[in-house]
């Protein structure tokens, strides 16, 4: 929930998409993430960016942005887009982060690629996740697929996630649910919210 991904000016208004179906969703994350706090559930933000030189940042990965017309590392409005450190790279303002929180930066589309984000889960002794964010079709499934193939039970909220294509966000959704549930499990925020306030 990066404002590269949702606010005006950023990677993703930059590269086309139309960013209205990803901010859609700020008042149920909020929601997901007041429950989880609640219940005592850690929470993990996730940013996708690059070291400022670039070194991160394959060059197929910047070659696909510039063809979007979103070239990674090049001037915006709300700084370089998706490189660490700048302004649209950091979680929206929107939701309200807690310091003790844990933000994990990624190179990739998955939160596992290149990050210490196993290791925090693993000290935390965490097995199972829930899973919010932007966009459905890319990091989100990119970390989903990961999580699955690293032994994790998932839960991805339908309603938390979006895409700026209504259409691809229906097929990621589906996805999840074949053959019994390969990817995990699809609930919407209010099932959710509901099942952590009983656990709270």
């Amino acid at each position: 929930m990066q404002r590269d991904f949702c606010s005006d000016g950023g990677y993703a208004q930059t590269a086309g998409l139309d960013i209205s179906p990803l901010r859609a969703i700020i008042p149920a994350v909020n929601n997901v993430l007041a429950a989880a706090r609640k219940a005592g559930i850690a929470v993990v933000f996730t940013r996708e960016g690059h070291l400022p030189d670039l070194s991160d940042c394959t060059e197929a990965k910047r070659q696909r942005s510039e063809r979007a017309g979103a070239e990674i590392g090049s001037p915006g409005p709300l700084g370089r887009l998706l490189v660490r450190g700048e302004y649209g790279q950091d979680i929206i303002s929107e939701l309200a982060l807690n310091g003790n929180e844990a933000i994990v930066d990624k190179p990739g589309y998955s939160a596992f690629h290149r990050t210490e984000l196993q290791d925090i889960l693993d000290r935390r002794n965490i097995r199972q996740l829930i899973i919010t964010g932007v966009t459905t079709e890319v990091c989100v499934h990119s970390t989903l697929r990961d999580a699955v193939d690293r032994g994790y039970r998932c839960v991805t909220v339908s309603d938390a996630c979006a895409s700026s294509s209504p259409r691809l966000h229906q097929a990621a959704m589906d996805m999840i649910g074949v053959e019994g549930g390969i990817f995990g499990e699809v609930c919407d925020a209010a099932t959710l919210v509901a099942a952590l306030r009983e656990l709270a």
